[in-house]
């Protein structure tokens, strides 16, 4: 992701993913400071979400826990999940690509505010619930270039056809994986 995110410096209208992006480049004004948003807050928001599922940074370094934990929600809130819905009201792939990214920024972003609202109510089970969802949402753009990689190899399908799937295969599995970890977990 690093190297990925790293081929948009210094700041370029047409790097990497921005050259087939150029329509919106060129006509959305908007378009281009808030693709450098999501890509720098994404990026900041998957390293630290790493963090917060140490136990021994739990255990031992609680307010350090705490203080990236509110800057995760902060950052994925105002910058990460609001800029990835308008980005994704621009998906290449059509609709099914559209739906897909507009639904995964706005579930980002109701499974990161409940996480946060269920630890400031000290409902801790239910905090780390929907803050593993939001990290699995989160992780998505890591997905995302996984399967990309794995369907291109296997079927060489066009590239419109994989972006319609990966936008879906981003996520669906990741957030289906924690739901089944969680729905075995809270059998006694």
């Amino acid at each position: 992701m690093v190297r990925i995110t790293s081929q948009y410096f210094p700041i370029s209208h047409s790097t990497a993913f921005l050259n087939i992006k150029q329509t919106e480049v060129r006509q959305v004004a908007l378009y281009l400071p808030i693709f450098y948003i999501h890509v720098i807050s994404t990026v900041f928001v998957l390293l630290a979400g790493f963090t917060q599922f140490s136990n021994m940074l739990l255990r031992n370094y609680p307010g350090v826990h705490r203080t990236i934990g509110k800057i995760y929600v902060a950052t994925l809130l105002f910058l990460a999940a609001p800029s990835g819905f308008f980005i994704g009201c621009y998906a290449n792939g059509g609709l099914t690509s559209k739906i897909s990214f507009v639904l995964l920024s706005l579930l980002w972003f109701y499974v990161t505010l409940k996480g946060f609202t269920a630890i400031r109510k000290k409902k801790i089970t239910e905090h780390q619930a929907f803050m593993l969802r939001s990290f699995a949402l989160t992780f998505s753009a890591v997905t995302l270039r996984f399967w990309k990689v794995i369907l291109v190899y296997l079927f060489q399908p066009s590239p419109m056809d994989v972006y319609q799937i990966i936008a879906w295969l981003g996520w669906i599995p990741n957030i289906l994986i924690v739901e089944y970890y969680l729905y075995r977990n809270s059998k006694p």
